[in-house]
């Protein structure tokens, strides 16, 4: 196997030694970023006229050879290097010879790696955010065909009080946008290039970084060399949003796996989103809930995995930082693919509006709560209105009656506070309309949170189409 460093040893490694350290058949995703950041390095190399500028037009033709072979998938051979980045530059040389040995001049594998990865996370940060807004848009616009349907709201598992679905799915098209907001954040520090830094402490080579961070897309550089090539932090925090934004969608899939059950049976999944039994024919499961909801550990996994590989390695560069791209790679891929098929899911979802309103005129106590604003409304002090209406919903419960089927006489064992006439005005509707407090559930506050999520949506596509930078820079996938 071919090393760049083995000038200074006299054995060869050792086979398990080459095993254990191989990366190849995982980090050749960042080959795109590799050349990317060859080729701005060698323009660089060449503003400080460290090579000629027929050098640098023979290296950046050979490295644009060996982009072809990787998006033909002829290139690299896996098992004659250690990692992309020795393979780029080993083929390199095969194709032009031994000007191609001067591309790695001011540059070590640590800040190549690091760069390489810095780009990679700009464009995992941009296609999450993408397929983010692409979610809430479809939250918002089921939302705002369910604004008039009625359903138990939940707490404890417990019917609470009536909302409406349109809130319902309102209330995670915003927690996805607390996500996006995160992301959009992160971005701003993935935004800074360590190209140019060498193994831990500069080069000696006057190479223009500010100008070598344009090439490449950076707003700006990192500033102190050995904090470019040590430390993983905006990786980190890229793992601990991707965390929250698995957690958000797993507990979606809670709500649909328990909506999906017989007993709720509030939605109805297409057959092409669902799957059956072996042995059961009757069955039809919600395998992509209960699998978005399932992923969500080893996402959560991956955040864990990364702090620990971090936690105690001693200023600069140690081997141990190898490990972080599997956890990256593996939690991107997670949450994309979550996203991606929840969004198609969401899309062939059926509710079942009658059932929700089934549940909901059922339940006994429901309104409770509503009439014990009733009574505060007649100056009765909210304890006291507490106690009198959980009496109430005592008698209710022995005597089979919904609170809103109470006669005039039975309200007035309990409370000569409110008139009959008021109580009667009480029903589901009028408590969902009722609600018209900022945040609450009533129709016209799920029209203002649909314009407030669609305004987002809008204002955030715009910025998120601003930092195309796959477009503009070559690397259009990862």
């Amino acid at each position: 196997m071919n090393k760049v460093w083995g000038g200074r040893f006299k054995k060869p490694t050792n086979p398990w030694v080459e095993k254990f350290t191989h990366s190849l058949n995982y980090d050749q995703r960042l080959s795109k970023m590799d050349i990317l950041g060859s080729i701005a390095h060698v323009q660089t190399l060449t503003q400080a006229k460290v090579i000629s500028r027929l050098d640098e037009k023979k290296i950046i033709r050979g490295l644009k050879k060996i982009q072809k072979l990787i998006q033909e998938n002829k290139f690299p051979d896996k098992n004659r290097y250690e990692d992309i980045h020795s393979a780029i530059e080993g083929k390199l040389v095969s194709l032009i010879g031994k000007i191609g040995k001067q591309l790695h001049t001011g540059r070590s594998r640590n800040d190549q790696v690091a760069t390489d990865f810095y780009l990679f996370l700009k464009l995992a940060i941009h296609n999450i955010m993408d397929l983010l807004l692409k979610m809430i848009a479809e939250l918002a616009n089921r939302a705002s065909k369910e604004r008039e349907t009625i359903m138990p709201g939940y707490t404890h598992l417990q019917r609470a009080m009536p909302v409406t679905l349109g809130h319902y799915l309102a209330s995670y098209a915003f927690m996805l946008g607390r996500d996006v907001e995160r992301l959009k954040d992160l971005y701003a520090r993935a935004d800074r290039l360590p190209l140019g830094v060498g193994a831990l402490a500069g080069t000696n080579f006057p190479l223009d970084r500010a100008r070598e961070a344009v090439r490449l897309g950076f707003s700006s550089i990192i500033e102190n060399s050995l904090d470019a090539v040590s430390d993983r932090d905006v990786f980190i925090e890229f793992l601990s949003s991707l965390s929250l934004v698995q957690m958000h969608l797993s507990r979606m899939s809670e709500d649909l796996i328990l909506w999906n059950s017989t007993e709720f049976n509030f939605i109805q999944l297409d057959d092409a989103f669902a799957t059956g039994s072996s042995l059961m024919p009757q069955k039809k499961n919600p395998d992509v809930p209960e699998l978005v909801r399932g992923k969500s550990g080893r996402v959560y996994g991956n955040l864990l995995g990364l702090l620990t590989v971090m936690k105690g390695l001693p200023l600069s560069y140690n081997r141990d930082l190898q490990e972080d791209k599997e956890f990256i790679f593996d939690s991107y891929d997670t949450v994309s693919m979550s996203l991606e098929v929840m969004i198609r899911f969401f899309k062939t979802l059926r509710f079942n509006r009658s059932k929700m309103q089934e549940a909901v005129e059922s339940d006994r106590g429901i309104l409770a709560t509503d009439v014990a604003d009733l009574l505060v409304q007649s100056r009765v002090p909210f304890r006291e209105a507490h106690e009198i209406v959980g009496k109430m919903i005592q008698y209710c419960l022995i005597y089979d009656k919904r609170i809103q089927d109470l006669s005039a006489s039975e309200v007035q064992k309990f409370t000569t506070s409110i008139t009959f006439e008021k109580f009667k005005k009480l029903n589901l509707r009028t408590s969902i309309h009722q609600k018209k407090s900022i945040g609450g559930t009533a129709p016209s506050n799920v029209d203002r949170q649909i314009q407030q999520l669609t305004l987002f949506i809008q204002k955030t596509r715009k910025w998120v189409n601003q930092i195309k930078i796959g477009t503009k820079y070559g690397a259009t996938s990862i």
